[in-house]
């Protein structure tokens, strides 16, 4: 991946972390932005994110993204005053999701570790 596409990348997570949480869409819970992979052309992005909660509120946070993609789209555009503004998708990112679940066996297994008294 080239410097600048990655540096368009980031550019674009920032603008979409910062623009989020003041969207009124009651179906958009707590997201948060992963990552964005623009492609080579910049004419789309695919948007990364984790949503805290069920797979209904996943769901329903997704949906209410797909709905505000114009919004969105039009403050990237706004903000970063590129020569084309990607079509943004947003796809669910499941990789935090596995962090959370990979921590809480090691807690689990972590006790007994601390309950053996060193020799």
């Amino acid at each position: 991946m080239s410097e600048r596409r990655r540096r368009v990348d980031e550019a674009i997570r920032q603008v979409l972390s910062d623009a989020l949480p003041t969207l009124k869409d009651p179906r958009i819970g707590f997201v948060t932005v992963t990552g964005v992979r623009a492609t080579k052309d910049f004419a789309q992005a695919t948007v990364f994110v984790s949503v805290l909660g069920t797979e209904r509120e996943r769901e329903r946070t997704l949906d209410g993204l797909r709905a505000a993609h114009g919004v969105l789209q039009a403050q990237v555009a706004r903000e970063l005053r590129l020569r084309r503004t990607p079509v943004l998708s947003f796809e669910y990112d499941p990789a935090v999701e596995r962090g959370v679940r990979l921590t809480k066996i090691i807690d689990e297994l972590a006790p007994e570790e601390a309950d053996a008294e060193p020799e």
